[in-house]
């Protein structure tokens, strides 16, 4: 299974964020270091709501778990949909 890489690493976001944080604005760093201004806006907003300044989603751990749920709840309902159709095949002989 291949996993997602993200294009920028935490250490990078992290310090775009600093930089965000302490005064620079936003239209600056778009364009010094060519991001767009949605990326860097939800950047900010995730990290608001992992350090609990913002409460209107969620935060990462609790994405990542959701995300890990979701694909775990996908692969049982795939093992209980295979065990279902080979019952219904043994039962017919």
């Amino acid at each position: 299974m291949r996993r997602y890489k993200p294009p920028y690493d935490e250490q990078y976001k992290s310090k775009l964020i600093e930089l965000a944080r302490s005064g620079r604005t936003l239209a600056s760093l778009v364009r010094e270091f060519g991001l767009t201004d949605t990326t860097l806006r939800s950047w900010i907003k995730q990290a608001d709501l992992d350090q609990g300044v913002r409460k209107d989603g969620l935060p990462t751990v609790e994405k990542d778990e959701l995300a890990r749920l979701r694909r775990e709840n996908a692969r049982l309902r795939e093992e209980r949909d295979i065990i279902k159709k080979a019952a219904a095949w043994f039962a017919q002989d």
